[in-house]
């Protein structure tokens, strides 16, 4: 059931709402849509996207692949459209497009930490999907 995925990112990485391991074969990366494509390393805008897009219903919870420290929120467009928000964690992991439950302290792995935003009221052609980008914009689908 995706509406059970969460998002979390390199470390900002995408899990699910149990076991972060034992569900790892549920969590899809966005295809296409035209917009573009998810998947790292996909032409963005003239340049590529260094992060990786994994779906997440609308309105659905996401809940931390590990523990950590969440350092503060981020805009990830700047416009405070209905969908920028998200997280920064320690490590330097990025979550965007989830409305956080809390912008700082200490979370637990399988905690919930946001719930996903309204990607439909925005993008209403785009797959619903939480960005996940390590901050040194290497790959992070290998800690999906």
């Amino acid at each position: 059931d995706q509406s059970t995925l969460a998002v979390l990112l390199f470390p900002l990485v995408v899990v699910t709402v149990e076991n972060f391991k034992k569900n790892l074969a549920q969590i899809n990366i966005r295809g296409c849509d035209k917009y573009g494509c998810g998947y790292y390393g996909a032409p963005r805008n003239g340049g590529k996207h260094l992060a990786v897009d994994v779906i997440c219903h609308d309105g659905s919870g996401v809940y931390a692949p590990f523990s950590g420290l969440i350092v503060r929120r981020i805009k990830p467009f700047g416009n405070n459209n209905a969908i920028d928000d998200g997280i920064l964690l320690r490590s330097c992991i990025k979550m965007a497009f989830i409305r956080p439950l809390r912008s700082r302290g200490w979370i637990r792995k399988g905690s919930k930490i946001g719930v996903m935003m309204p990607m439909q009221s925005v993008y209403p052609d785009m797959i619903s999907h939480v960005r996940i980008q390590n901050c040194d914009y290497s790959n992070p689908t290998g800690n999906l």
